[in-house]
């Protein structure tokens, strides 16, 4: 497969797990703020649900890792989620409750935001061995 429309093929995996991650994310949140917990511990905890759904789906599907996973591998994972996860909830504080900008808007653009982040530590850091190995880095 040519470089550029793996590429592409490859963003657009990224992008649907995304969007599986971005469900159980944004149920998870609603869920947790609408019984009372404050949106800061919501947003750590639906990240965190986020994560687990992203590295298998990811690890298998989208950066089509083929070696048993390893414990550098993971760490480096949660490493790149945790920076989108601090992100994240920075903008967040920073929208909501700084700028005063509602919730929900505050969440989306938190969200679109980390998502660049994680995609390229995936693919440039943690993943990137593996496609290495096959020519696609």
């Amino acid at each position: 497969m040519s470089g550029n429309k793996h590429s592409i093929i490859q963003i657009l995996r990224f992008c649907a797990v995304g969007l599986g991650n971005t469900a159980v994310d944004f149920t998870m949140f609603f869920i947790l703020t609408m019984g009372g917990v404050p949106y800061l511990p919501a947003q750590v905890l639906a990240y965190g649900a986020g994560v687990v759904n992203s590295y298998f789906f990811n690890r298998v599907w989208t950066f089509r890792v083929a070696r048993k996973s390893s414990l550098p591998e993971f760490a480096g994972f949660v490493t790149v989620n945790v920076l989108s996860l601090l992100m994240s909830a920075g903008l967040l504080f920073i929208l909501h409750d700084v700028n005063h900008l509602s919730l929900w808007p505050s969440k989306i653009l938190a969200t679109g935001v980390s998502v660049f982040v994680n995609y390229m530590g995936s693919r440039l850091w943690v993943f990137a061995e593996n496609q290495r190995a096959r020519g696609e880095v």
